[in-house]
Parts: structure tokens; sequence; C-alpha cells
């Protein structure tokens, strides 16, 4: 495992692959789409039920920045009706087990209902 630690008798530096997951981890929502579709694809409006508290707009832009790094694909289905799903690519699920780590340090660290 990788971890923060000491260079040297100088600063201590965090590796810049830990620093670069929570800059886009940490970003409010990426985790939580991510741990929403890890349950398998869903459509737009039910990602926002599943979310309480986030806007469209901002479920959009969310949901644009994980296809982006390929974590997430959109796929548009046929119609009637027309309608535009999403599920985790290879490399968004490939971060499951990271996910369901946080999620159980979580359950057993910080008091439900916030920190």
């Amino acid at each position: 495992m990788t971890t923060c630690s000491p260079i040297d008798d100088g600063p201590r530096a965090c590796p810049g692959g830990l620093s670069r997951a929570f800059a886009f981890l940490g970003k409010r929502w990426n985790g939580m789409i991510l741990g929403t579709l890890a349950q398998g694809p869903a459509g737009f409006a039910e990602l926002a039920r599943a979310l309480p508290g986030i806007s469209e707009s901002v479920l959009s832009d969310r949901l644009g920045e994980l296809a982006r790094v390929d974590l997430v694909s959109r796929r548009v289905r046929e119609g009637p009706p027309l309608g535009v799903s999403y599920q985790l690519t290879e490399r968004g699920a490939a971060l499951l087990p990271a996910l369901d780590a946080l999620a159980r340090w979580a359950d057993e660290n910080l008091a439900a209902g916030g920190c």
C-alpha cells in the first residue's frame, strides 16, 4: 500500500497518485455516483433520485467528467421512449474494491449522519 511517508530527513510528501485520486474522487458527488452505478446501469432520473441533494446540472457535469476519464459510459437507448443510461466502464469497476474499503472504514470509524 502506498501512503504518505517521509522522504529522507526532509518534509513529508504524499504520492502524486494519491493526491490525484483524492482530487478527483474527493470532488463532491463523484464517488457517490460511482458507488450508485456499482449496482448496475441507471438512467439520469434514477441517478438523480438515488442522490438526494444533487442538482440536475451538477449531475450532468459530474457524469460528463466521469465519462471523459473513462470511468462511466453513456449509452443512448433507442425508443420509444428514447433514453440514456450510464454504467461503469472496466476502469470504473476497477475502483469498486477501493470504494468498498472506504465505505467499510467509514462504517467502522465515522458516526452515522456525517463527521
